[in-house]
């Protein structure tokens, strides 16, 4: 296991700081990840608490399978997918250039991704199928392997193979058809 899961051992035994810093650690990332499924900044925002709810409240049990990082975008992406099912009528896309702010006025996404390449590069990823979203944030900006991705998304690692090579050729046709230059996935 590894520090995140030493935390969340720690908070299962009382040590309420070990969710406060898996918060700390994960709220950012999370937030950017859900708002690329469901995107709507009010209710990305819910669902992220949610997902921090249901650690403190219902305490699920890690197995230590995967790892404490892989697990807990799977609980988000469960939860993020069950809101849908039950409010999908409710959606109204946001626009491309909208960003996440928090109610502190914090612009999560310009945070977190820094540079200006990133952020041109997330826009085009926003325009996606969702499925290709997903998998190509969840490999470049969480940094999660086929295994973790495959969890997450509750796909087998060839169905994760065979759509990471489609979402990278789908979004290298749109990059170059915006004139953008890049360099080599």
């Amino acid at each position: 296991m590894g520090n995140d899961a030493d935390r969340y051992r720690r908070f299962l035994d009382g040590d309420d700081n070990g969710l406060r810093e898996i918060i700390d650690i994960y709220y950012n990332g999370l937030t950017l990840y859900i708002n690329g499924i469901v995107r709507n900044s009010a209710e990305t925002e819910d669902i992220v608490q949610d997902t921090f709810v249901k650690l403190a409240v219902k305490k699920p049990r890690f197995s230590g399978k995967c790892s404490f990082k892989t697990w807990l975008y799977a609980i988000a992406r469960n939860s993020a997918c069950n809101y849908l099912k039950r409010h999908r009528s409710r959606f109204s896309e946001q626009p491309i250039d909208e960003y996440i702010t928090l109610s502190d006025g914090t612009d999560v996404e310009r945070e977190h991704l820094r540079t200006e390449q990133n952020i041109e590069l997330h826009r085009s990823m926003k325009e996606l199928a969702p499925d290709y979203y997903q998998v190509l944030y969840l490999m470049y900006f969480e940094a999660l392997d086929t295994d973790g991705i495959a969890q997450v998304m509750g796909k087998s690692k060839r169905q994760v193979g065979d759509l990471l090579y489609r979402a990278k050729k789908s979004l290298k046709s749109k990059l170059e058809r915006a004139g953008f230059h890049y360099e080599e996935f």
